[in-house]
């Protein structure tokens, strides 16, 4: 899994996914401190992940592996929200 932050949303005019209604997010990866790297993928949205949150990502064969997903074509999920980062006993990030 991969930190990374919502930065904007991918519109499709036309699309072949097989998920009726499905949400796609641009998302700048992070570090745990959620500073941006600046590499940027889309990923399909799980879990109603809103701008500038940070989210856990799933990427690679994984991302095919839930019940909406199986055996279609997705690269990266949003799968989960991070609220806190706790690292040596120190709070590092908070909602």
């Amino acid at each position: 899994m991969n930190l990374g932050k919502v930065v904007g949303t991918v519109v499709c005019s036309s699309k072949n996914d097989g998920i009726s209604g499905a949400r796609y997010l641009l998302i700048d990866k992070t570090n745990q401190r959620g500073e941006k790297k600046g590499d940027y993928l889309v990923a399909l949205d799980l879990i109603g992940a809103g701008y500038n949150e940070m989210v856990l990502i799933t990427e690679g064969s994984p991302s095919r592996e839930t019940p909406l997903t199986v055996n279609k074509p997705f690269d990266a999920l949003v799968v989960g929200i991070v609220d806190l980062i706790d690292e040596n006993n120190k709070v590092i990030y908070r909602k």
